[in-house]
C-alpha cells in the first residue's frame, strides 16, 4: 500500500529550465524524481503546486509523491537531500498526508514575490536573484497603481503568447509594492495565474515607477487586453514562488505571517 508525502522544496531556478520535466534541459521535477527513484527504486511522478519558468526560483514549492516503500517522512527528506547533493535544490520538509491531498488541485492559493534592486551601481552578490533597475522608482505610485489590477479581470494584456490557460480571466486577491532601502518587493496572491502574469504585471508597474505611466494608464492597458500595449516582461531571476496555501493554512490575507517562510 502506497504512502503519500507532501514535500516543501526550495530551489535556485537559474540552474533549471523550470519546474516541469522537459526535453530541452534539466528540470526541478526531473531531479526530484531521479532522486526518489535512487532511494526507492520506484518510478514516481512528483506533482508540484505550480509550474515555474526557466530562471524562476522557489522558497517553498509544495509537491506530493506516492511511495510504495515503507518509510517515515524524516527518512524521505534525508534520503532525497542526500541524493540531491550537487543540485541547487533542497527538500525543506516532508509530511505524510492522506491520498486525498493533491499539491496542485488541493491548493487554495499561491503567493509570489518579485525583487527589484533600485540603484545605479550594479549588484555584486544578488545579480541572479533580482531585476536591477537603475532609474529611480516611485514605490508609492507603484503601490497605488497595483490596486487597479486587484480583483477579477481579463488579464490578456499580461498573458504570454504561449499561454495554454483556458481563459485569461483570473482573480488577483493581493498585489503590493514595498520599498526597503534600495530594494522593492512586489508581492502577489491568487488561486491561479496565467503564464507570465506576475512578471508582466511587474514590468508594467515599473513603467509607473519610472514616471512613464500613471494608474489611469495601467487601467487602460488592463481594459485594452493587448499584450503589446503593456510593459515589458520582467526578468525571470527576480521572481520567487513563495508558498502554496491549503485548507490547514491560516487565511493568507488576514494572517500577519502571510509572506513569512512556511517553516518559520
Amino acid at each position: 500500500m502506497s504512502q503519500r508525502f507532501h514535500l516543501i522544496v526550495e530551489f535556485d531556478g537559474g540552474a533549471y529550465v523550470g519546474w516541469q520535466r522537459q526535453e530541452n534541459g534539466p528540470a526541478v521535477q526531473a531531479a526530484l524524481e531521479q532522486a526518489a527513484f535512487a532511494f526507492s527504486q520506484e518510478r514516481v511522478h512528483i506533482q508540484g503546486a505550480g509550474r515555474t519558468d526557466a530562471g524562476v526560483h522557489a522558497r517553498a514549492m509544495s509537491a506530493h509523491v506516492d511511495l510504495n516503500k515503507p518509510c517515515d517522512a524524516n527518512r524521505v527528506r534525508e534520503a532525497l537531500n542526500a541524493l540531491l547533493r550537487g543540485h541547487k535544490i533542497a527538500v525543506l520538509a516532508v509530511e505524510e498526508v492522506p491520498d486525498s491531498f493533491n499539491a496542485r488541485f488541493s491548493c487554495l492559493g499561491r503567493s509570489y514575490e518579485y525583487r527589484i534592486l533600485n540603484r545605479r551601481p550594479e549588484p555584486t552578490f544578488d545579480r541572479p536573484y533580482c531585476w536591477h533597475v537603475r532609474g529611480p522608482l516611485n514605490a508609492e505610485a507603484m503601490q497605488a497603481a497595483a490596486q487597479v489590477l486587484v480583483g477579477r479581470h481579463d488579464f490578456s494584456a499580461f498573458r504570454a503568447s504561449e499561454c495554454q490557460a483556458a481563459s485569461p480571466v483570473k482573480t488577483l486577491d493581493h498585489l503590493s509594492v514595498e520599498r526597503q532601502g534600495d530594494w522593492l518587493t512586489v508581492r502577489s496572491f491568487a488561486k491561479s495565474y496565467i503564464h507570465n502574469q506576475v512578471r508582466n504585471m511587474v514590468g508594467s508597474l515599473v513603467q509607473v515607477g519610472l514616471g512613464k505611466w500613471n494608474s489611469d494608464d495601467l487601467a487602460a492597458v488592463l481594459a485594452g487586453r493587448d499584450r503589446q500595449a503593456a510593459g515589458p516582461c520582467a526578468p525571470a531571476e527576480g521572481l520567487f514562488f513563495w508558498r502554496a496555501w491549503y485548507e490547514d493554512s491560516a487565511g493568507p490575507l488576514q494572517n500577519p505571517a502571510f509572506f513569512t517562510h512556511p517553516l518559520a
